[in-house]
């Protein structure tokens, strides 16, 4: 397990004890999990994203913060927010990164998740050429998350 996920592991924990609210300092999460702050953003921006259904706040400098809360949004406005933040280009670790979210939020099927997956990697996309591939992804994701609303 790497520290990313133990990181994650705290928060969620902490999550849970405060009801859903978590109001933190970053110099404090780094100390004591002996990182730099750079590493708690990654954790921030990675693990408790808007697809995942957490609003991130953060304050920097000396009284800086980062609250967290967990906010439960219905099915279809987690789908319109992804498609609305995919944007023209999308590459194959960020696409992977959003459908694994949307499977593991229940707001798309396991099966559809994977035949995504499948249909933009490189190897389905070899006749496209390379230039355009992150574009077709973009279009692919947005057009199925579309018919899943």
């Amino acid at each position: 397990m790497g520290i990313s996920d133990v990181i994650a592991g705290f928060i969620q924990q902490e999550l849970e004890e405060m009801g859903g609210v978590l109001e933190l300092q970053r110099s404090d999460l780094a100390q004591r999990f002996n990182c730099v702050p750079s590493q708690i953003n990654y954790v921030m921006s990675t693990r408790f994203s808007p697809e995942r259904g957490y609003i991130v706040e953060s304050r920097r400098g000396g009284n800086g913060y980062i609250r967290i809360t967990r906010v439960r949004v219905d099915r279809q406005t987690l789908l319109m927010h992804v498609i609305n933040s995919v944007g023209e280009t999308l590459d194959m670790a960020s696409a992977r990164a959003m459908i694994t979210n949307l499977v593991e939020s229940e707001a798309l099927d396991l099966a559809v998740g994977r035949a995504l997956l499948v249909s933009m990697d490189d190897k389905t996309l070899r006749a496209v050429p390379q230039e355009a591939r992150n574009t077709v992804r973009a279009d692919l994701l947005k057009q199925v998350l579309i018919q899943q609303v």
